[in-house]
């Protein structure tokens, strides 16, 4: 894979996550209603939109390190990324060393 398609792969997630990232926020002042959120999937495809549920705890977790994506089941990207855990309905991927990589850690809306 080139450089330039790597880093357009990333780029798509790091959008995806800053969607979700005001997802989250939106979702704190739902706290009392709901005990899970729905995100978008965060995977390389742009034009997808299948939906994930988790907890805002398992969220938490997962935006606690810049590599960590979640992806709807079998939507990873193998050439960037290893799927790391599962949950229900999604994978939970970690970006590879490399340009991806750099693009999470330098998108990363937390730091």
């Amino acid at each position: 894979m080139t450089e330039e398609r790597e880093g357009r792969i990333a780029v798509n997630e790091a959008v995806f996550r800053e969607i979700n990232e005001r997802l989250r926020r939106l979702n704190k002042s739902f706290a009392t209603l709901t005990e899970t959120m729905t995100l978008i999937c965060e995977c390389a495809d742009f034009d997808c939109a299948e939906k994930i549920e988790m907890t805002p705890s398992e969220y938490d977790q997962l935006r606690a390190d810049p590599a960590l994506f979640a992806v709807k089941t079998g939507h990873e990207t193998p050439e960037v990324e290893q799927v790391v855990r599962s949950g229900r309905g999604y994978d939970v991927v970690h970006k590879n060393a490399g340009v991806a990589r750099q693009v999470a850690e330098a998108t990363d809306p937390r730091l």
